[in-house]
């Protein structure tokens, strides 16, 4: 049975074009994690006991609209929803 709060009748999920560092993406859910943002953002992820990564929000489907994710942290995204990743060596 389906639910009517699910995303599609037909049993497609929608599909929410995010922009990530300037690149459009295409995502089938609601809400990224930060893990998920970063990995949309790099191929492969940079590692490394002195690497840091932040990630920043903003157009996004909640309050506040925009700000900062934090890992284990997630937000809840709609379409053109925009990310800046970066990964920087504290070394």
């Amino acid at each position: 049975m389906s639910r009517p709060d699910t995303p599609s009748e037909s049993g497609h999920p929608h599909a929410y074009k995010i922009i990530v560092n300037g690149q459009e993406r295409t995502v089938s859910t609601d809400a990224l994690s930060f893990e998920e943002v970063v990995s949309l953002a790099f191929d492969p992820v940079p590692t490394g006991p002195y690497v840091l990564i932040t990630v920043s929000f903003r157009h996004a489907d909640q309050k506040p609209a925009e700000g900062t994710l934090t890992a284990g942290t997630s937000v809840k995204i709609k379409n053109r929803t925009v990310f800046s990743v970066t990964a920087t060596d504290k070394s």
